[in-house]
Parts: C-alpha cells; sequence; structure tokens
C-alpha cells in the first residue's frame, strides 16, 4: 500500500522521530498532538484559535456524532469539514471507547455491538462495516476501526476473547473501507488499533496481526486507561518492537507530558487527549514548571503570566489574579483562555520535540523538561 508516511530525522540516542504525514487535507509534520473535538468542536476553543496555535489535525468521535447530529445530515452538509468549516484534517474514532465505557448499556456479539443511547436511551447496532461507513460520511481524513476494548486488570482469557473479535472486526472493516474507496472515491484512510489488554503475548499477536495487514498507519489502544506509568511505558515499549518501522505509529488517548515524551521516545508519530482542554475548564494551566491550579488563594494578588515562557496571547495579555478572577466567578471567558494556552503550550512543546530529534538531543530535552516539570512535585 503506497505510503503516507515520510519520515525525515531519527534521533541517535533513541527511537524519536520526525516525519510527515500525507493527508487528503493537507500535510502534517510529526510527532503531533491532536486536540479532541468530541462533539466536532473542541471545547471552548473556535476553529480560527486552533489555526492561530498551528494545529493540522483534529479529533472527531464518532460515537456522539452518530448519535447526535446524525452521520446522514453531516454527509449533506459536506462531512466535518463542510460542517464544521474546519478545512484542515479530521481523524474520527470508532467510538469502541465510548462504547466499552457504557458497560451496563451495551452487549458485544460477533457480529457487532448493541448499545443504549446515553441521550434518550434508544437501542443501536454497529458492526465493523456500520462504522466504516458512518465515518466515510463524516468525510474523515483519518478513521479507526471498530474495535473491543478492555480495562486494566482483566482475566487473560478475557482479553484472548476480546482479541479474537478486535481481530476478526478488523479483517471486515478493511474490507468494507476498499470497498468504500472504490465505490464512493473515499480518499480517507483506516488505522487498525493494537490491543492485547497488558498481555505481552497478547500485545505481540495483536501488533504482528495488524502489520500484516499493510494499511496505510497504526494506532495502539487500550494504554493509559487506570495502569501505572511504569506499566504503560513497559507495554508501550514491548509493543512497538512488534510495529513496521515505516507506519506512523498513533498512540490513542495520552495528553500529558510525561506520557507524551515517553511514547515519542518510543518512535510515536501521533497522540490525543481531551485532558488538555479539560484539566482547562478545571482551571488547572500547564506551565514548565508543572500544573498550576488558578483556583489557590495565592494567585489572587499575583499579577504575573500563567507561565513567563509561554508566548502564548493569554501569557502575554492576561495576569494569574485576573484568571482566578475569571475561574471563581465561573465566565465562560475562563474555560477559553486556559484552554488556549494549554493547548499552545502542549503544541509549542511538539515544536521543541521536534527541534531536539533534528539535533539529536531529544534524550537530554526530555530529561531536563520533565526534571523540571516535576520538580514542584518533590
Amino acid at each position: 500500500m503506497k505510503s503516507i508516511f515520510t519520515k525525515l530525522h531519527r534521533d541517535c540516542n533513541s527511537k524519536a522521530r520526525t516525519g510527515v504525514l500525507h493527508l487528503p487535507h493537507g500535510d502534517v509534520k510529526t510527532p503531533v498532538f491532536m486536540p479532541v473535538g468530541t462533539n466536532a468542536t473542541v471545547k471552548a476553543v473556535s476553529k480560527d484559535s486552533l489555526d492561530e496555535i498551528g494545529f493540522e489535525i483534529i479529533l472527531a468521535n464518532t460515537y456522539h456524532l452518530y448519535l447526535r447530529p446524525g452521520s446522514d445530515l453531516l454527509e449533506k452538509a459536506g462531512g466535518l469539514h463542510g460542517f464544521t468549516g474546519w478545512n484542515k484534517n479530521f481523524l474520527t474514532d470508532s467510538g469502541g471507547f465510548q462504547v466499552f465505557s457504557l458497560s451496563s448499556f451495551r452487549k458485544i456479539k460477533e457480529d457487532g455491538v448493541t448499545f443504549q443511547s446515553h441521550i434518550d436511551g434508544s437501542k443501536h447496532f454497529l458492526t465493523p462495516e456500520s462504522v466504516v461507513n458512518v465515518q466515510r460520511q463524516f468525510n474523515s481524513d483519518i478513521q479507526m476501526q471498530l474495535d473491543v476494548c478492555t480495562g486494566f486488570g482483566i482475566e487473560h482469557n478475557q482479553a484472548v476473547e476480546a482479541l479474537r473479535i478486535t481481530n476478526d472486526w478488523l479483517l471486515r472493516a478493511k474490507k468494507e473501507w476498499l470497498n468504500q474507496k472504490n465505490i464512493n472515491n473515499y480518499s480517507g484512510l483506516l488505522f487498525p488499533i493494537v490491543q492485547g489488554n497488558f498481555f505481552k503475548d497478547l500485545r505481540k499477536q495483536s501488533a504482528e496481526f495488524v502489520s500484516e495487514q499493510d494499511l496505510p498507519g497504526i494506532a495502539i489502544g487500550g494504554l493509559s486507561v487506570g495502569e501505572e506509568f511504569n506499566v504503560y511505558t513497559d507495554i508501550l515499549s514491548h509493543t512497538v518492537e512488534f510495529l513496521p518501522e515505516d507506519k506512523p505509529k498513533y498512540v490513542m488517548g495520552i495528553g500529558t507530558p510525561d506520557y507524551i515524551l515517553e511514547a515519542v521516545e518510543n518512535g510515536i508519530d501521533m497522540f490525543d487527549c481531551v485532558l488538555p482542554t479539560r484539566n482547562a475548564r478545571n482551571g488547572s494551566f500547564f506551565t514548565r514548571d508543572g500544573n498550576l491550579s488558578i483556583k489557590k488563594e495565592m494567585y489572587k494578588n499575583d499579577f504575573g503570566p500563567i507561565d513567563p515562557e509561554c508566548n502564548c496571547k493569554v501569557c502575554r495579555e492576561y495576569s494569574r489574579a485576573y484568571l482566578r478572577h475569571l475561574y471563581k466567578n465561573n465566565e465562560i471567558l475562563s474555560s477559553m483562555l486556559a484552554s488556549y494556552h494549554n493547548l499552545y503550550f502542549l503544541n509549542n512543546m511538539i515544536k521543541e520535540v521536534r527541534q531536539a530529534i533534528e539535533n539529536d538531543e531529544f534524550v537530554t530535552y526530555k530529561k531536563n523538561f520533565l526534571t523540571r516539570y516535576f520538580a514542584s512535585k518533590k
């Protein structure tokens, strides 16, 4: 299959690398952090702000958009791009994680998954084929296969069964994706998902199986779901050993500097998470010296910026005291400014990461960044 990824440089001391993803709505520099816009909007952040910060790809959630406003409406609107006005790339997840989260309202079978809507209780049935078609209606630039997500701490036999279904669903999704490319001239790309829970034999089996499918890229799922950080790093480093060098690799659901930098060191190119904007809405700001909780009394008379070394417009124009005032009064602007800052901070960190890789200095960058970031917790 034609490659969508150009590797530019690999750090001489690690697996960290820079590259370019060639996607339907423009090239994307990697490594890349992708903001999550669950309902086709990154909460409290406009598309113009996302563009201003410099993002080239964002996420949207298939489960939520399938339920409301519906895939037929989105198709009529010209897909996600026509509906939202965002003219760069969209990656959509399959909805598998959200259905997994509805454990008491869903039932997984060989042919698909039945679940109840969290909105009105209506029953729905999704198959690997229908999920591919829904994301085709969205005109997703990258779409994910439907998979079976499993939580931390399950038994090995349960993980075996979940992986067996996930593998079967991948073959069905691939067949439907190729069909949609031929029938509807769909240019979006399908990524398979490595699962296997926290069992190394299953991770190896899954990684080898998805690699054999020769799809445009590969996602690694089932991490950052409640496990300790050392477990995350162990399973991640083990998994990537069985993945091809020439494919872009995506770890789903990580959004803090320590998790991102660990992923980059293991040769991961893409990552996403709701955490930066969710934390922002709860008054937590990323800074070089760790997270800053603006709700604390100590910032009431602090007229300095959130992060003196950050060049975002929030840090240039607003004080900690004012931002605390906004948060304490539940002002909408509080979420808007905090979300802007956190996304800018992560995007700027990724820019520094790319430069460090190009200079063969990534390992030193990671060590220095995290030493300072966690210093206040000692």
